[in-house]
């Protein structure tokens, strides 16, 4: 298994992959040994660029062991940082720069074999911002070479007008010639794929609402209460980033019915216990009356329940929720945003 060391330093030269050994040799040679990439195909240089990219801090005393048979006298300052930018630096000494960002595109890019691959894991409203200042007939070509159901939601995205025209030229379409085909990947490759790679950062913020979201309440207030003292600007951003129990509210009656079916109904219950009167109305409001009344009598006969419990099962009510979305069976809205879910 690959090995990322963002922040700590890699002590041991044996749990280095092959790549990764390679990627320190050739960090340590740098560029006036620049003939040495040259006997590699482009399936290695791939392979030895993504492991440099990603390696981090390299010990000394670990370069000196891969350097032992190339270089004598290694001192013990000789630590080496790997990195998306030196890597690119290193690259651009022997390849032409087309090749370079291809490279360096398809290692910090979204997933995916080829082009129109990639393109199927942007989100939608990011390819549809670069697509609405091109020609309906370079769009047309473009969502006819992606899956249907990210095309369809990639025109929804678009202006009405300018979608229907790409629409009327997707229709009337005829087999693209291949030089044709050929410049609109370029242009992608070039002009939108590269600065997405350089765009597309995850935020932080974001990052850190998930795993708020998977605290116990206690500990959740506990820290947005620590954070809002510090930054209440980070504090305010997480907070409307984090998906939580009661923002199960938004669902429509079909998307409480799907996740009502895929509940177990004792951890409905104990998570009901500790929702606002409103949701659990809405719950009660999609079963029938004799599922509603059974389940408003499970919850009496509970008595106290502890809050940790309580916490457990709404977090996994969402999770659940989640899991649903990600399969396409209801949509989740943004949290913290304006859109109501949807089934």
């Amino acid at each position: 298994m690959s090995l990322i060391r963002k922040g700590k330093a890699v002590n041991d030269a044996s749990k280095l992959t092959g790549p990764e050994k390679a990627a320190v040799v050739l960090l340590a040679l740098g560029e006036e040994h620049i003939t040495i990439w040259e006997n590699l195909d482009d399936e290695e240089i791939k392979e030895v660029s993504q492991a440099m990219a990603g390696l981090g801090t390299v010990a000394s005393s670990v370069v000196e062991d891969l350097l032992v048979e190339f270089v004598s006298g290694m001192s013990a300052a000789g630590a080496l940082m790997g990195s998306f930018e030196q890597t690119q630096r290193l690259l651009n000494a022997f390849l032409p720069q087309e090749k370079v960002e291809t490279l360096m595109e398809e290692i910090r890019g979204p997933a995916g074999r080829t082009m129109w691959d990639k393109l199927g894991n942007v989100n939608e409203a990011v390819l549809a911002n670069y697509l609405k200042n091109e020609y309906p007939q370079t769009v047309a070509v473009v969502l006819s070479k992606v899956k249907s159901d990210h095309a369809a939601r990639v025109l929804a995205a678009l202006p009405e007008d300018f979608a229907l025209e790409c629409v009327t030229r997707m229709l009337r379409m005829e087999p693209v010639q291949r030089e044709i085909l050929d410049k609109i990947e370029q242009t992608l490759r070039t002009e939108f794929m590269s600065n997405l790679a350089r765009t597309s950062k995850r935020d932080s913020h974001e990052m850190m609402a998930e795993i708020f979201n998977s605290f116990d309440r206690q500990t959740e207030a506990r820290f947005l209460a620590a954070l809002e003292e510090r930054s209440r600007e980070s504090a305010e951003r997480i907070r409307a980033l984090m998906f939580v129990f009661e923002d199960l509210s938004k669902l429509d009656p079909g998307g409480v019915q799907t996740l009502l079916r895929a509940v177990e109904k004792d951890q409905l219950a104990l998570a009901l216990k500790g929702a606002s009167d409103s949701l659990r109305e809405m719950f009660f409001s999609n079963m029938s009356e004799r599922a509603a009344k059974i389940m408003r009598e499970d919850m009496e006969s509970m008595g106290p329940v502890r809050l940790r419990d309580v916490d457990q099962s709404q977090m996994a009510m969402v999770q659940v929720a989640k899991d649903l979305a990600a399969k396409g069976e209801i949509m989740l809205a943004g949290a913290g945003g304006d859109d109501e879910l949807i089934y």
